[in-house]
Protein backbone atom coordinates (compact mmCIF):
# COMPACT_ATOMS: atom_id res chain seq x y z
CA UNK A 1 0.00 0.00 0.00
CA UNK A 2 3.05 2.27 0.77
CA UNK A 3 4.58 1.42 -2.36
CA UNK A 4 1.13 2.27 -4.45
CA UNK A 5 0.83 5.32 -2.53
CA UNK A 6 4.42 7.12 -3.17
CA UNK A 7 3.70 5.69 -7.03
CA UNK A 8 0.35 7.45 -6.80
CA UNK A 9 1.84 10.64 -5.51
CA UNK A 10 4.92 11.09 -7.76
CA UNK A 11 2.16 10.90 -10.73
CA UNK A 12 0.65 12.80 -9.45
CA UNK A 13 3.18 15.55 -9.49
CA UNK A 14 4.51 14.63 -12.71
CA UNK A 15 1.47 14.99 -14.47
CA UNK A 16 1.15 18.93 -13.38
CA UNK A 17 4.80 19.40 -14.27
CA UNK A 18 4.51 18.21 -17.28
CA UNK A 19 0.99 19.83 -18.57
CA UNK A 20 2.08 22.73 -17.66
CA UNK A 21 5.73 23.03 -18.45
CA UNK A 22 6.63 25.72 -21.11
CA UNK A 23 2.89 27.28 -20.69
CA UNK A 24 4.43 30.64 -20.57
CA UNK A 25 7.37 31.77 -23.05
CA UNK A 26 8.22 35.04 -21.44
CA UNK A 27 6.78 35.17 -18.10
CA UNK A 28 7.16 38.02 -16.33
CA UNK A 29 10.80 37.43 -13.72
CA UNK A 30 10.32 41.24 -12.17
CA UNK A 31 7.30 43.59 -11.59
CA UNK A 32 7.79 47.13 -11.77
CA UNK A 33 7.39 49.66 -8.74
CA UNK A 34 3.83 50.79 -9.69
CA UNK A 35 2.65 48.25 -11.26
CA UNK A 36 -0.25 46.35 -10.58
CA UNK A 37 -0.16 42.93 -9.34
CA UNK A 38 -3.02 40.46 -10.17
CA UNK A 39 -2.83 37.63 -7.88
CA UNK A 40 -4.94 34.40 -7.68
CA UNK A 41 -5.99 32.37 -4.19
CA UNK A 42 -5.64 28.47 -4.69
CA UNK A 43 -7.51 27.40 -1.70
CA UNK A 44 -10.09 29.84 -0.23
CA UNK A 45 -10.72 28.00 3.45
CA UNK A 46 -10.30 30.29 6.27
CA UNK A 47 -7.12 30.68 6.26
CA UNK A 48 -6.86 31.22 2.12
CA UNK A 49 -9.56 33.90 2.19
CA UNK A 50 -7.51 34.94 5.19
CA UNK A 51 -4.64 35.33 3.05
CA UNK A 52 -6.06 36.91 0.29
CA UNK A 53 -7.38 39.85 2.70
CA UNK A 54 -3.64 40.42 3.40
CA UNK A 55 -2.43 40.29 -0.16
CA UNK A 56 -5.11 42.90 -0.95
CA UNK A 57 -3.99 45.34 1.14
CA UNK A 58 -1.26 45.54 -0.56
CA UNK A 59 -0.68 48.75 -2.62
CA UNK A 60 -1.34 48.16 -6.39
CA UNK A 61 -2.74 44.56 -5.60
CA UNK A 62 -5.56 43.34 -7.20
CA UNK A 63 -7.66 39.41 -6.16
CA UNK A 64 -8.02 38.35 -9.61
CA UNK A 65 -9.25 34.80 -9.25
CA UNK A 66 -9.84 31.87 -6.35
CA UNK A 67 -9.87 28.10 -7.18
CA UNK A 68 -11.20 25.26 -4.56
CA UNK A 69 -12.55 21.77 -4.71
CA UNK A 70 -15.47 22.98 -2.44
CA UNK A 71 -18.34 25.41 -3.94
CA UNK A 72 -19.22 26.64 -0.69
CA UNK A 73 -15.92 28.17 -0.31
CA UNK A 74 -15.68 30.23 -3.44
CA UNK A 75 -19.29 31.84 -2.70
CA UNK A 76 -16.96 32.78 0.36
CA UNK A 77 -14.34 34.40 -2.08
CA UNK A 78 -16.79 36.05 -4.28
CA UNK A 79 -18.14 37.51 -1.54
CA UNK A 80 -15.02 39.72 -1.30
CA UNK A 81 -14.74 40.70 -4.32
CA UNK A 82 -18.33 39.70 -6.41
CA UNK A 83 -16.13 40.13 -9.98
CA UNK A 84 -13.73 37.66 -9.34
CA UNK A 85 -12.89 34.55 -10.94
CA UNK A 86 -13.86 30.91 -9.72
CA UNK A 87 -12.60 28.12 -10.57
CA UNK A 88 -12.86 24.34 -9.07
CA UNK A 89 -9.96 23.03 -10.57
CA UNK A 90 -6.79 25.21 -10.44
CA UNK A 91 -5.19 24.09 -13.29
CA UNK A 92 -7.58 27.04 -14.91
CA UNK A 93 -6.49 29.48 -12.74
CA UNK A 94 -3.13 28.53 -13.59
CA UNK A 95 -4.15 29.21 -17.29
CA UNK A 96 -4.89 32.49 -16.66
CA UNK A 97 -2.04 34.51 -18.29
CA UNK A 98 -2.74 37.56 -16.39
CA UNK A 99 -2.01 36.47 -13.09
CA UNK A 100 1.12 37.03 -12.00
CA UNK A 101 1.08 35.47 -8.85
CA UNK A 102 -0.20 32.74 -6.64
CA UNK A 103 -1.12 32.08 -2.64
CA UNK A 104 -1.59 27.75 -2.45
CA UNK A 105 -3.04 27.47 1.39
CA UNK A 106 -4.59 24.05 0.70
CA UNK A 107 -4.29 20.80 2.66
CA UNK A 108 -0.36 19.76 3.03
CA UNK A 109 -0.70 16.69 0.47
CA UNK A 110 -1.68 18.79 -2.31
CA UNK A 111 1.42 21.48 -1.85
CA UNK A 112 3.76 19.54 -4.35
CA UNK A 113 1.66 19.38 -7.34
CA UNK A 114 -0.33 22.86 -7.10
CA UNK A 115 3.38 24.95 -6.45
CA UNK A 116 5.06 22.82 -9.38
CA UNK A 117 2.50 23.64 -12.28
CA UNK A 118 2.28 26.94 -10.52
CA UNK A 119 6.19 27.33 -11.40
CA UNK A 120 5.68 26.20 -14.44
CA UNK A 121 2.74 28.23 -15.58
CA UNK A 122 5.36 31.33 -15.13
CA UNK A 123 3.91 32.43 -11.35
CA UNK A 124 5.18 34.13 -8.48
CA UNK A 125 4.24 31.63 -5.26
CA UNK A 126 3.47 32.21 -1.69
CA UNK A 127 3.40 29.07 -0.04
CA UNK A 128 1.61 28.25 3.17
CA UNK A 129 3.26 26.30 5.09
CA UNK A 130 4.34 23.16 5.64
CA UNK A 131 6.34 23.86 2.22
CA UNK A 132 6.10 20.28 1.43
CA UNK A 133 4.62 17.15 2.84
CA UNK A 134 7.22 14.42 2.19
CA UNK A 135 10.69 13.92 1.26
CA UNK A 136 10.23 13.17 -2.75
CA UNK A 137 7.96 15.97 -3.01
CA UNK A 138 10.25 18.49 -1.57
CA UNK A 139 12.80 17.40 -3.44
CA UNK A 140 10.48 17.85 -6.74
CA UNK A 141 9.78 20.97 -5.82
CA UNK A 142 13.17 21.96 -5.74
CA UNK A 143 13.53 20.62 -9.18
CA UNK A 144 10.69 22.92 -10.21
CA UNK A 145 12.64 26.01 -8.33
CA UNK A 146 15.59 25.56 -10.54
CA UNK A 147 13.65 25.11 -13.58
CA UNK A 148 11.53 28.17 -13.21
CA UNK A 149 14.24 30.27 -12.62
CA UNK A 150 13.86 33.76 -10.71
CA UNK A 151 10.71 33.38 -9.05
CA UNK A 152 9.64 34.98 -5.89
CA UNK A 153 8.84 32.51 -3.68
CA UNK A 154 7.38 33.34 0.02
CA UNK A 155 6.80 30.04 2.34
CA UNK A 156 4.08 30.71 4.87
CA UNK A 157 6.35 30.85 8.09
CA UNK A 158 5.20 34.61 9.12
CA UNK A 159 7.34 34.74 12.31
CA UNK A 160 10.41 35.19 9.80
CA UNK A 161 9.43 38.55 9.39
CA UNK A 162 8.14 39.33 12.10
CA UNK A 163 10.19 42.33 14.72
CA UNK A 164 10.80 39.47 17.06
CA UNK A 165 13.38 38.28 14.39
CA UNK A 166 15.31 41.37 13.81
CA UNK A 167 15.27 41.56 17.45
CA UNK A 168 16.61 37.89 17.65
CA UNK A 169 19.33 38.49 15.22
CA UNK A 170 20.41 41.78 17.08
CA UNK A 171 20.91 39.74 20.20
CA UNK A 172 22.74 37.05 18.32
CA UNK A 173 24.97 39.33 16.54
CA UNK A 174 27.98 39.99 19.04
CA UNK A 175 27.97 36.05 20.85
CA UNK A 176 26.74 37.10 24.19
CA UNK A 177 24.83 34.12 24.08
CA UNK A 178 28.21 32.06 24.04
CA UNK A 179 27.99 28.58 22.83
CA UNK A 180 24.14 27.37 22.54
CA UNK A 181 23.58 24.04 23.21
CA UNK A 182 19.75 23.77 23.50
CA UNK A 183 16.20 24.93 22.20
CA UNK A 184 13.61 24.53 24.75
CA UNK A 185 10.71 24.58 22.79
CA UNK A 186 6.95 24.38 23.30
CA UNK A 187 3.14 25.19 21.49
CA UNK A 188 0.26 24.31 24.45
CA UNK A 189 -3.06 25.02 23.94
CA UNK A 190 -6.79 24.28 25.08
CA UNK A 191 -10.21 24.24 24.28
CA UNK A 192 -13.62 23.82 26.10
CA UNK A 193 -14.76 20.18 26.68
CA UNK A 194 -17.13 19.08 23.60
CA UNK A 195 -14.88 21.21 21.51
CA UNK A 196 -11.73 19.32 20.16
CA UNK A 197 -9.25 20.89 18.84
CA UNK A 198 -9.04 21.58 15.00
CA UNK A 199 -12.81 19.59 14.50
CA UNK A 200 -15.29 21.97 12.58
CA UNK A 201 -18.81 20.80 12.17
CA UNK A 202 -19.57 19.55 8.63
CA UNK A 203 -21.86 22.21 6.66
CA UNK A 204 -24.77 21.03 5.22
CA UNK A 205 -23.74 21.82 1.84
CA UNK A 206 -21.00 19.53 1.74
CA UNK A 207 -22.00 16.86 -0.62
CA UNK A 208 -20.90 14.94 -3.17
CA UNK A 209 -22.18 17.37 -5.66
CA UNK A 210 -20.73 20.27 -4.26
CA UNK A 211 -17.04 19.01 -4.19
CA UNK A 212 -14.37 17.85 -6.31
CA UNK A 213 -13.85 15.35 -4.24
CA UNK A 214 -11.08 13.33 -6.84
CA UNK A 215 -9.19 16.74 -6.66
CA UNK A 216 -9.18 17.06 -2.80
CA UNK A 217 -7.64 13.64 -3.02
CA UNK A 218 -5.06 14.34 -5.11
CA UNK A 219 -2.13 11.75 -4.75
CA UNK A 220 -3.65 10.65 -1.65
CA UNK A 221 -5.04 7.31 -1.52
CA UNK A 222 -8.50 6.84 -3.24
CA UNK A 223 -11.57 6.31 -0.96
CA UNK A 224 -15.25 6.99 -0.91
CA UNK A 225 -16.73 10.91 -0.78
CA UNK A 226 -16.70 11.62 3.18
CA UNK A 227 -17.21 14.96 3.79
CA UNK A 228 -15.64 14.93 7.34
CA UNK A 229 -12.20 14.26 5.73
CA UNK A 230 -12.00 17.61 3.21
CA UNK A 231 -13.58 19.57 6.56
CA UNK A 232 -10.87 18.04 9.07
CA UNK A 233 -8.43 16.95 7.03
CA UNK A 234 -6.15 18.01 9.51
CA UNK A 235 -7.03 14.75 11.43
CA UNK A 236 -5.44 12.07 9.12
CA UNK A 237 -2.72 11.26 8.29
CA UNK A 238 -2.98 11.37 4.37
CA UNK A 239 -3.07 14.86 4.33
CA UNK A 240 -1.68 16.32 7.25
CA UNK A 241 1.32 16.63 9.73
CA UNK A 242 -0.95 17.29 12.38
CA UNK A 243 0.48 19.61 15.49
CA UNK A 244 4.11 18.85 13.91
CA UNK A 245 3.19 20.63 10.48
CA UNK A 246 1.34 23.26 11.78
CA UNK A 247 3.26 24.24 14.87
CA UNK A 248 6.61 23.32 15.11
CA UNK A 249 7.23 23.98 11.62
CA UNK A 250 6.77 28.01 12.90
CA UNK A 251 9.15 27.75 15.79
CA UNK A 252 11.52 25.62 13.42
CA UNK A 253 11.52 28.05 10.64
CA UNK A 254 12.02 31.13 13.24
CA UNK A 255 15.60 29.87 14.61
CA UNK A 256 16.49 27.56 11.27
CA UNK A 257 16.62 31.17 10.32
CA UNK A 258 18.54 33.32 13.18
CA UNK A 259 20.87 30.47 13.38
CA UNK A 260 20.97 28.79 10.11
CA UNK A 261 20.82 25.84 11.34
CA UNK A 262 20.80 22.55 8.78
CA UNK A 263 18.47 19.56 8.12
CA UNK A 264 18.86 17.68 12.04
CA UNK A 265 21.01 14.47 11.93
CA UNK A 266 18.42 12.60 13.59
CA UNK A 267 14.90 12.96 15.32
CA UNK A 268 12.98 11.29 17.57
CA UNK A 269 8.94 11.72 18.13
CA UNK A 270 6.98 10.32 20.62
CA UNK A 271 3.49 10.26 21.80
CA UNK A 272 -0.33 9.98 20.83
CA UNK A 273 -3.81 10.30 20.84
CA UNK A 274 -4.38 10.82 24.29
CA UNK A 275 -6.96 13.04 24.82
CA UNK A 276 -9.38 13.83 22.27
CA UNK A 277 -10.58 10.18 21.41
CA UNK A 278 -13.13 11.71 17.88
CA UNK A 279 -11.55 9.67 15.21
CA UNK A 280 -8.47 11.61 14.66
CA UNK A 281 -4.70 10.09 13.32
CA UNK A 282 -2.12 12.73 14.40
CA UNK A 283 -1.38 13.04 18.24
CA UNK A 284 -2.20 15.61 20.31
CA UNK A 285 -0.12 15.05 22.86
CA UNK A 286 3.65 14.99 21.29
CA UNK A 287 7.71 15.57 22.32
CA UNK A 288 9.96 16.01 19.56
CA UNK A 289 13.83 15.94 20.14
CA UNK A 290 15.75 16.61 17.22
CA UNK A 291 19.84 16.15 16.66
CA UNK A 292 21.57 19.23 14.65
CA UNK A 293 25.14 18.77 13.23
CA UNK A 294 25.75 21.79 14.68
CA UNK A 295 25.58 20.19 18.45
CA UNK A 296 22.43 21.72 18.93
CA UNK A 297 19.33 20.00 20.48
CA UNK A 298 15.88 21.44 19.77
CA UNK A 299 13.58 19.65 22.17
CA UNK A 300 9.65 20.38 21.47
CA UNK A 301 6.53 19.32 23.51
CA UNK A 302 3.12 19.86 22.42
CA UNK A 303 -0.67 19.09 23.55
CA UNK A 304 -4.10 20.01 23.35
CA UNK A 305 -5.32 19.46 26.99
CA UNK A 306 -3.99 22.42 28.52
CA UNK A 307 -2.86 25.93 27.68
CA UNK A 308 -1.02 26.65 30.61
CA UNK A 309 2.76 25.93 29.25
CA UNK A 310 2.09 28.23 26.27
CA UNK A 311 4.17 28.91 23.00
CA UNK A 312 7.44 29.28 22.70
CA UNK A 313 11.50 29.17 23.22
CA UNK A 314 14.18 29.35 25.32
CA UNK A 315 17.61 29.26 23.36
CA UNK A 316 20.14 27.97 26.28
CA UNK A 317 23.98 29.18 25.58
CA UNK A 318 26.19 29.54 28.22
CA UNK A 319 26.58 33.07 28.73
CA UNK A 320 23.22 34.18 27.86
CA UNK A 321 19.48 32.76 26.50
CA UNK A 322 17.15 34.21 24.33
CA UNK A 323 13.27 33.69 25.95
CA UNK A 324 10.46 34.34 23.01
CA UNK A 325 6.72 34.27 23.33
CA UNK A 326 4.47 37.01 23.19
CA UNK A 327 7.73 38.97 24.02
CA UNK A 328 11.42 38.40 23.23
CA UNK A 329 14.06 38.91 25.94
CA UNK A 330 17.49 38.10 26.34
CA UNK A 331 18.55 37.15 29.98
CA UNK A 332 22.55 36.86 30.92
CA UNK A 333 24.15 33.72 32.22
CA UNK A 334 25.78 36.04 35.25
CA UNK A 335 28.26 32.63 36.16
CA UNK A 336 29.95 34.05 32.66
CA UNK A 337 28.72 37.24 31.79
CA UNK A 338 29.03 39.40 35.55
CA UNK A 339 28.39 42.62 33.18
CA UNK A 340 25.60 41.35 30.89
CA UNK A 341 22.43 43.33 30.96
CA UNK A 342 18.73 42.09 30.29
CA UNK A 343 17.65 42.84 27.19
CA UNK A 344 13.77 43.48 26.02
CA UNK A 345 13.37 43.34 22.48
CA UNK A 346 11.52 46.66 21.48
CA UNK A 347 11.08 46.31 17.24
CA UNK A 348 7.57 46.13 16.10
CA UNK A 349 5.99 44.37 13.55
CA UNK A 350 3.80 46.13 10.41
CA UNK A 351 0.75 44.67 9.31
CA UNK A 352 0.71 42.17 7.00
CA UNK A 353 4.80 42.16 7.36
CA UNK A 354 4.78 38.65 5.92
CA UNK A 355 2.73 39.67 2.64
CA UNK A 356 4.53 42.87 1.97
CA UNK A 357 7.76 41.37 1.84
CA UNK A 358 6.82 38.69 -0.53
CA UNK A 359 4.95 41.35 -2.94
CA UNK A 360 7.96 43.67 -2.36
CA UNK A 361 10.10 40.61 -3.46
CA UNK A 362 8.13 40.17 -6.80
CA UNK A 363 8.75 43.80 -7.82
CA UNK A 364 12.50 44.16 -6.90
CA UNK A 365 13.85 40.35 -7.18
CA UNK A 366 15.22 40.15 -3.98
CA UNK A 367 15.09 37.01 -2.03
CA UNK A 368 12.26 36.69 0.17
CA UNK A 369 12.21 36.51 4.00
CA UNK A 370 11.42 32.53 4.23
CA UNK A 371 12.85 31.83 0.68
CA UNK A 372 11.92 28.18 -1.00
CA UNK A 373 15.73 26.62 0.50
CA UNK A 374 14.29 27.71 4.33
CA UNK A 375 11.23 25.94 3.53
CA UNK A 376 12.95 22.78 2.26
CA UNK A 377 14.94 23.00 5.69
CA UNK A 378 12.00 23.18 8.12
CA UNK A 379 10.34 20.44 5.41
CA UNK A 380 12.19 17.79 6.33
CA UNK A 381 12.79 18.10 9.39
CA UNK A 382 9.00 17.94 10.20
CA UNK A 383 8.48 15.05 8.04
CA UNK A 384 11.51 13.53 10.01
CA UNK A 385 9.44 14.06 13.19
CA UNK A 386 6.29 12.67 11.45
CA UNK A 387 8.08 9.22 10.47
CA UNK A 388 9.70 9.01 13.99
CA UNK A 389 6.02 9.01 15.39
CA UNK A 390 4.77 6.67 12.70
CA UNK A 391 7.64 4.28 12.62
CA UNK A 392 8.17 3.81 16.70
CA UNK A 393 11.93 4.76 16.62
CA UNK A 394 14.26 7.06 15.59
CA UNK A 395 14.98 8.46 12.08
CA UNK A 396 18.13 10.10 10.79
CA UNK A 397 18.80 11.95 7.41
CA UNK A 398 21.33 10.73 4.96
CA UNK A 399 23.06 13.97 3.50
CA UNK A 400 24.30 12.02 0.36
CA UNK A 401 21.25 10.06 -0.76
CA UNK A 402 19.05 13.27 0.77
CA UNK A 403 16.83 10.53 2.21
CA UNK A 404 15.21 9.86 5.58
CA UNK A 405 16.75 6.15 6.87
Amino acid sequence: MKLAFMDSRRNFIGKFASGMAGAIASPRAVLGANERIRFGLIGAGDRGLQLAREAASIPNAAFAAAADVFGKRLEAARALDPDLKTHSDFRALLDDKSIDAVLIATPQHLHAGQFTAALEAGKHIYQERTLAFTVPEAKSMREAVRRAGQRAIQVGHQQCSSGQMTDAIHFLANGQLGRITAIQARAFRNTPHGKPQWSRPVPGEATAANIDWAGFLGPADPLPFDANRLVNWRLYQDYSGGSVHENLSQQLAFWYRALSLRIPRAVTMTGGVYLWKDGREVPDTMHVSLEHAEEILFSWDSGFGNSQPGTGEDVLGDTGAISRSQQIRYVPQKVNLAEGVELLGRTPTPQAAHMRNFFDAMRSGEETNCPFELGFRVSIACRMAVESYRQGRTVRWDETREEIV
